[in-house]
């Protein structure tokens, strides 16, 4: 066997036991039926460019990286200690050349970014996931996948657990979230009931408003204006 053979063979088993470690954290990866769903939509998007918010410490990050290796990454992590450690993780795979992390609150990085991407991993926090999807939306490549991941969370959102008072308006947003993407009509959307939930939605080819949304981010990154606003000013209009 070829040296290529063993230096991916071992980096599979040093990823397997991060993610194993992972799981013992307060910041777990993403779990393994999760993580096999993801990369199966990645595959099946056939993926060049992808973009994630929340980096944690870069395991899912590695998965995909190690599994599309025509892949290049935009990550961003709100906490410097796990960004970090995401960096290390990053130059320890010898990934870090196909990377851009960006440390920050998605809310306000997200507007800043151009580019359209084939897949979205979104994976941050949950109560935000309905504010950021008009932003996510323009970002995405006609066809390109967003993957949101906990939309189920505990069963706190359909309903076959109580969530606990102080955790009930995050399952709130969480039911806007799944609501606007079911119903929107620029997107295809599923909801699978492996891990804590996960909603994958695909964006149409042929969608005006997609395409409106996309150059209304653009048109407010260049001119300093929140782009979610400006894309809902846009639809007024």
């Amino acid at each position: 066997m070829g040296t290529h053979h063993w230096d991916s063979l071992r980096q599979g088993e040093r990823l397997a036991a991060l993610r194993k470690a992972g799981t013992q954290g307060l910041d777990p990866a993403a779990p393994d039926d999760t993580l096999a769903l993801l990369l199966a939509a990645a595959h099946m998007r056939g993926a060049r460019t992808a973009l994630e918010i929340g980096t944690g410490e870069g395991l899912t990050a590695l998965s995909l990286l190690s599994e599309l290796p025509d892949l290049r990454l935009t990550t961003i992590e709100n906490d410097a200690a796990r960004r970090e450690r995401a960096l290390a993780h990053f130059a320890e795979f010898g990934v870090q050349d196909r990377v851009c992390s960006l440390e920050g609150d998605a809310a306000l990085v997200l507007p800043t970014l151009g580019g359209r991407y084939d897949l979205i991993f979104l994976d941050g926090p949950k109560a935000q996931y309905v504010h950021y999807l008009p932003v996510l939306k323009g970002l995405l490549a006609p066809r390109g996948v967003l993957f949101a991941d906990d939309v189920l969370l505990y069963g706190w959102v359909d309903g076959s657990a109580e969530p606990p008072q102080k955790r009930r308006s995050i399952a709130a947003r969480l039911r806007e979230y799944l609501d606007a993407v079911f119903s929107d009509p620029d997107l295809y959307t599923v909801l699978c009931r492996t891990g804590e939930g996960a909603a994958i939605s695909v964006l149409r080819e042929k969608s005006g408003r997609a395409e409106r949304e996309g150059a209304a981010v653009f048109a407010a990154r260049e001119q300093g204006v929140p782009a979610a606003g400006r894309a809902g000013a846009e639809e007024e209009q």
